[in-house]
């Protein structure tokens, strides 16, 4: 018995050791894996960023765009500025003022910051609505707007502001320029523009890459209003990929000339994009009314509200 009893006691003697090592080692383990942790917590605050990352859009300041892009000499063509050509009279600006209003109302009723401007065939006079509503804005103290034509096939927007004609979208679509080498600002106040650039071959491939997506994306944090100038949309899909960009469109038709078959087919071409509002352009002076406006020499009437 006293045998059994020493090796019962021995055994409690060897636990009660194996308990106490245990015991008073569980703070330096506890310690080690809270330091390995932390040390995993700072290695992952310097990995780099996943692959997928590298998609997200990073915002553009305001303060860097100006700071950063093209600062050119703008020579405004006059005869397609309402607001600079004193012929016109006073009614003309009046009447792009109104649209303004008008868009602007609707902006509180959705959310309407990009909009694009388009027409059923050429000649509708769309490229000089997207300007002058432009120049309609930045009037206002403290309005930045950013005017980019996207017409890559046959850029006009900068014979209107005088500006140079590249490097412009196309030269960004295509990733041989940068965002801040596109876009231009050629006189005091709130007016930016991105010119069409040199012609393209591929016009659809190059907007409906991501890049236009992303340009969009960067900039509309720091503008007002984007306002984009697209071919017209029937003779090619360039204005429904831009559309799809966009929160609004606009659509210009012009009065006795476009046919009425156009306008409707536009209409149905577009009715999945949001169509704000079709501006009835070339309305002879005999016919204006309240809620005119002018366009190249000859009143116009807007409509805001749904095409169908």
């Amino acid at each position: 018995m006293s045998r059994i009893h020493e090796a019962l006691k021995k055994a409690e003697r060897e636990g009660s050791g194996v308990t106490s090592l245990t015991d008073s080692r569980a703070p330096e383990r506890e310690a080690s894996i809270a330091g390995e942790r932390e040390g995993l917590v700072k290695v992952a605050e310097v990995l780099p960023p996943p692959a997928d990352a590298s998609a997200r859009v990073i915002s553009f300041r305001f303060e860097d765009i100006k700071e950063r892009c093209v600062q050119v000499t703008w020579r405004p063509d006059p005869l397609t500025d309402v607001f600079a050509n004193t012929e016109l009279g006073l009614e003309a600006a009046e009447q792009f003022r109104t649209l303004r209003s008008r868009i602007y109302h609707l902006q509180t009723e959705k959310s309407l910051r990009v909009i694009l401007v388009t027409s059923p065939i050429s000649g509708d006079g769309k490229s000089f609505v997207a300007m002058n509503l432009a120049r309609a804005i930045v009037r206002q103290a403290d309005r930045r707007v950013l005017v980019i034509d996207a017409d890559l096939r046959s850029a006009l927007l900068h014979s209107s502001l005088g500006a140079p004609v590249s490097p412009g979208l196309g030269e960004y679509l295509s990733g041989s320029a940068d965002e801040m080498a596109v876009i231009q600002h050629g006189q005091e106040g709130g007016l930016y523009f991105i010119a069409g650039g040199s012609p393209v071959s591929n016009a659809s491939e190059l907007l409906s890459n991501a890049r236009l997506k992303a340009l969009i994306e960067r900039t509309v944090p720091c503008f007002d209003w984007i306002i984009i100038d697209s071919p017209p949309c029937l003779p090619v899909a360039d204005a429904s990929l831009i559309a799809g960009l966009c929160d609004g469109v606009l659509l210009v038709v012009r009065s006795g000339s476009t046919p009425s078959s156009a306008a409707r087919k536009a209409c149905h071409e577009l009715q999945k994009r949001n169509v704000i509002g079709i501006v009835l352009n070339g309305v002879s002076e005999k016919t204006l009314t309240y809620g005119s406006y002018y366009g190249r020499g000859q009143y116009s009437q807007a409509t805001s509200g749904d095409s169908t």
